[in-house]
């Protein structure tokens, strides 16, 4: 079942960057890559819960702020040591200007 949410407008988040977005009790990261494509994930890093909007893009890499865990926020996937869990990602949409994220 689909659950589209507005979580900002497209021009919020530069080329190579997140954003955090906060919807009710739970946090996801918001990102663009240089081609403008967008992508979603879970907010907090799987290793010790710091918000990944805080962190370095590089590519399609978030890196984490607190020990440098690498994820593929295309897919979720955690890229090694300190992190082994695996990001949550989730289906993403432009419609007139405005990202929208499918929470389910």
């Amino acid at each position: 079942m689909s659950n589209w949410v507005d979580a900002c407008a497209a021009d919020e988040i530069e080329a190579e960057d997140v954003r955090r977005f906060d919807h009710g009790d739970s946090t996801y990261a918001i990102y663009r890559t240089a081609d403008d494509k967008y992508h979603a994930t879970d907010g907090l890093c799987t290793h010790e819960l710091v918000h990944l909007a805080d962190g370095l893009v590089m590519d399609c890499t978030i890196e984490c702020p607190m020990h440098n865990g690498r994820f593929d926020f295309t897919t979720g996937k955690a890229q090694g040591a300190p992190v082994f869990v695996d990001l949550k990602t989730y289906p993403v949409k432009v419609e007139n200007g405005r990202v929208m994220i499918d929470l389910g």
